[in-house]
């Protein structure tokens, strides 16, 4: 969001830091960092269509854009203040519509339907960032970091929530001060949400059927006040991470070891896989959009079909879901 991803001028030299040789496993040492596109106000929410482009939230014009590899745009949507986007498994868009305070379903022709706003009747923050889950449910984050001036605060935390396809609107935690990006590593049985405020990531076993559960520290990201803040993440097919910080994206192994970071011009917010391989990291930063080809190719829910891989015991985890003595399937997801 535009706050959180502020930008200091002038702008920061392209460089690649790694913090350990498996960082270079996957991105090459010599990759060259492209700008595809420039002259927005402020970029975030980036999502591939299999069709070949990018769509992008500008916060500032308060428009979605279609963006293709050779830099051309095409407004589709004036909307108060987009944020994050992903696709169902119909592929259909979905929003993070920060002004109406609501997730919302954008069609081809630039039209929009609510799926949710409210809470037990009371409205929603800002919704920041949404996923698709291993469920086929949508998830997102509800911080505070875009509430619209001048409107009240109905509900008294920043959550994280599970919305189904029959619009049932579920809270699956209120402990981060400010949570942001979210992802699913590729076998749907961790869930990441950073916090923008705490600086930090944090990870939850996710337990069927859609039960977050023993959540816990994975890494911090620290820096200084105008360096940036954790906002965006993606995961790969290995499982490492890809989370928007200080100077730019860092990387992280799902051990939580940081690998790396790739140091960009503009403060990046948030980044999606894209091209027909799913090898390039495409990532929005204050007023451009950039790519960077990978070694590796990047994981896409909605483009995943799950199978099943055994059962898994619950063991004593926070939710009294997770106290169950019976199996629970696991599932993993594999790129259709």
């Amino acid at each position: 969001m535009a706050g959180v991803a502020a930008q200091e001028k002038p702008l920061r030299r392209f460089e690649l830091r790694a913090e350990c040789p498996t960082f270079w496993k996957l991105i090459a040492r010599r990759e060259k960092l492209q700008r595809v596109a420039t002259g927005f106000g402020f970029t975030e929410g980036p999502v591939w269509d299999p069709r070949g482009f990018l769509y992008i939230s500008d916060e500032t014009l308060n428009q979605i854009f279609r963006i293709y590899p050779d830099g051309h745009r095409e407004g589709l949507i004036h909307l108060g203040d987009p944020d994050g986007n992903t696709f169902d498994r119909d592929l259909n868009l979905l929003d993070c519509a920060s002004v109406l305070r609501a997730i919302i379903r954008v069609t081809s022709k630039g039209q929009y339907h609510v799926l949710a706003d409210r809470y037990e009747g009371k409205k929603f923050n800002s919704p920041n960032d949404v996923v698709l889950g291993p469920d086929d449910a949508v998830y997102f984050t509800d911080p505070t970091l875009d509430l619209p001036k001048g409107e009240k605060q109905e509900l008294p935390f920043q959550g994280v929530y599970r919305l189904d396809a029959r619009g049932e609107v579920r809270l699956l935690t209120r402990d981060l001060a400010q949570p942001n990006g979210l992802a699913f590593s590729p076998d749907g049985r961790r869930l990441y949400v950073d916090d923008s405020e705490h600086r930090d990531i944090r990870v939850y076993d996710f337990l069927p059927p859609g039960t977050p559960a023993n959540g816990r520290q994975f890494g911090r990201e620290p820096g200084g006040p105008n360096d940036g803040v954790p906002d965006g993440i993606r995961v790969d097919r290995s499982g490492n991470l890809y989370v928007t910080g200080p100077l730019g994206i860092w990387v992280w192994d799902p051990a939580g070891h940081h690998l790396g970071t790739i140091v960009v011009p503009e403060q990046p917010a948030n980044m999606a896989w894209g091209d027909p391989d799913y090898h390039t990291l495409y990532f929005t930063a204050s007023t451009s959009v950039y790519r960077l080809r990978t070694r590796i190719q990047g994981f896409i829910p909605y483009l995943s079909r799950r199978r099943r891989v055994g059962s898994t015991k619950l063991g004593n985890h926070h939710h009294s879901a997770a106290s169950s003595s019976h199996p629970q399937r696991a599932f993993e997801w594999q790129v259709v």
